[in-house]
C-alpha cells in the first residue's frame, strides 16, 4: 500500500470514529434528558417533535434551575407549613372550592420559601420540571381546576381531583432536600 491509501484509510476511521463518538454523545444525552425529565420530556415531544430544539429547552431549564436559591426550610417552616396543609385539607369538606384556592396558594408560597420564582405559571412549570417533573401533569391540572374554581364552574369531583395534585407536588416539596451542589475541580 501507498502512504497515500494508508492517510486515506486513517482518515476514514477517524472520520467513522468521531462520528460514532457524537452519536453515542446524542444518544447519552437524549437517554439523560429521558430519564431525568420523564413525562415532561415526552409530553414536549409530542407538542413539538422537534428532539433537537425539546433538548436544547430543557438544557437550557437545567441551566436555569442550578442558579436558582433553592433551599431547605427549616424544621420550624416545614411543621408550620405541614400544619398550615391540614387545616386546608380539614376546610375541604365544608369549603372545597375555596380550600382548593387555599392549596393553590400554600403550594405557590412554599415553592416561593424553597427558592422558586412564582410570578408566571410557565416558568414555575419549567422550574419545577427539572427536579419534580413527575408531578407537574397533576399540578397543570390542579392548576386548571383551580382556574375553573375561580370562576365556579368545577365539580366537586375535580375539587377533589386540585387536592390531590396539589398534595402531590406540596409533599414533594415539603420532603425535598437541596440538591447536592455540583463539585468543580481545580
Amino acid at each position: 500500500m501507498t502512504s497515500t491509501v494508508v492517510v486515506v484509510l486513517v482518515l476514514i476511521v477517524v472520520v467513522l470514529l468521531a462520528g460514532a463518538l457524537i452519536l453515542a454523545q446524542r444518544a447519552s444525552r437524549r437517554r439523560r434528558l429521558r430519564e431525568r425529565f420523564g413525562p415532561e420530556y415526552d409530553r414536549m415531544m409530542a407538542d413539538r417533535e422537534n428532539t433537537k430544539e425539546v433538548e436544547q429547552e430543557l438544557a437550557e431549564r437545567e441551566k436555569r434551575h442550578r442558579e436558582l436559591p433553592i433551599r431547605a426550610l427549616s424544621a420550624d417552616a416545614r411543621d408550620r407549613y405541614a400544619g398550615e396543609w391540614l387545616a386546608v385539607q380539614e376546610r375541604f369538606v365544608d369549603a372545597p372550592t375555596e380550600s382548593v384556592g387555599e392549596a393553590h396558594r400554600l403550594v405557590t408560597a412554599l415553592m416561593g420559601d424553597r427558592g422558586y420564582p412564582t410570578e408566571n405559571f410557565d416558568q414555575q412549570v419549567a422550574d419545577l420540571s427539572v427536579e419534580h417533573a413527575h408531578t407537574l401533569d397533576q399540578y397543570r391540572e390542579a392548576h386548571v381546576i383551580s382556574d375553573k374554581a375561580a370562576g365556579g364552574t368545577a365539580t366537586t369531583e375535580e375539587l377533589r381531583r386540585a387536592m390531590v395534585h396539589y398534595r402531590s407536588l406540596f409533599e414533594e416539596l415539603l420532603g425535598d432536600q437541596v440538591r447536592s451542589q455540583p463539585t468543580t475541580n481545580g
